[in-house]
């Protein structure tokens, strides 16, 4: 509890929904105290004068899971090989944005009017591993870098699911006997992104599970045992 700020977010402070594009003008005019967003919006927080960076997200859990790619499963059923056919397009994507020499033309796509809209220097930086925090703290190559291929970035693992899940009964959004696995199986559809990785001629990796997860605080996710997670959090709704 102490390692986590000892905060119940249910409490202590107030939470509210805001557009990511939105969030630096919420910010200026005192809407709210802080935000967790992706990229450019910390870095225009920071060129404007109004706030700096606390910490990257992967100070707070290194190589976590960000974006999901889903379909709807009514869709995958009736039109299997374009689902396929949809994510070896975004796998080969990835591969391609985790190429160092081609991190400069990505900023300059994301950037674009029909995109981020944002000039790509409020981009590109990080997508470099340059953190300017903005209150002197400056890091070059820093090792949390966003990653879309390297590491595994792109494997649906079941591990990270049941985490997900695991914090919506901490917090008393599903009920303790929720039979994760059998929700997990339903919706996680890895094997579809095993057999357009072997198509493609990727590896796949060995486990469905990414192991045990070492958070900022210390606390440890294991998915052999998540109730041993639970029990180790001082904060939680559920008993």
């Amino acid at each position: 509890t102490i390692w986590a700020g000892g905060i119940d977010p249910d409490k202590d402070i107030e939470t509210i929904v805001v557009p990511p594009a939105q969030m630096v003008a919420n910010m200026k005019v005192g809407t709210m105290d802080c935000f967790c967003v992706c990229e450019p919006w910390n870095e225009q927080l920071i060129t404007q004068g109004i706030g700096y960076t606390a910490l990257t997200t992967g100070e707070l859990w290194k190589d976590h899971p960000e974006k999901a790619l889903g379909m709807r499963a009514s869709w995958v059923d009736k039109y299997p090989n374009a689902a396929k056919a949809l994510l070896a397009a975004v796998m080969e994507a990835q591969q391609w944005c985790d190429k160092p020499e081609n991190r400069d033309e990505l900023a300059g796509i994301v950037a674009k009017r029909q995109w981020i809209n944002v000039p790509a220097t409020d981009v590109v930086k990080r997508m470099k591993g340059e953190f300017d925090y903005g209150d002197g703290r400056k890091v070059m190559n820093s090792p949390h870098i966003m990653k879309y291929w390297a590491d595994n970035a792109s494997y649906p693992y079941k591990s990270h699911d049941l985490w997900f899940l695991t914090e919506d009964i901490r917090w008393g959004k599903f009920d303790p006997q929720t039979d994760t696995k059998a929700l997990i199986d339903k919706v996680n559809r890895e094997d579809i992104w095993r057999e357009v990785a072997k198509g493609m001629g990727v590896t796949a990796p060995a486990s469905t599970s990414r192991g045990t997860e070492t958070f900022f605080d210390g606390k440890v996710f294991d998915p052999a045992d998540p109730a041993a997670y639970l029990n180790s959090l001082g904060i939680k709704k559920v008993a």
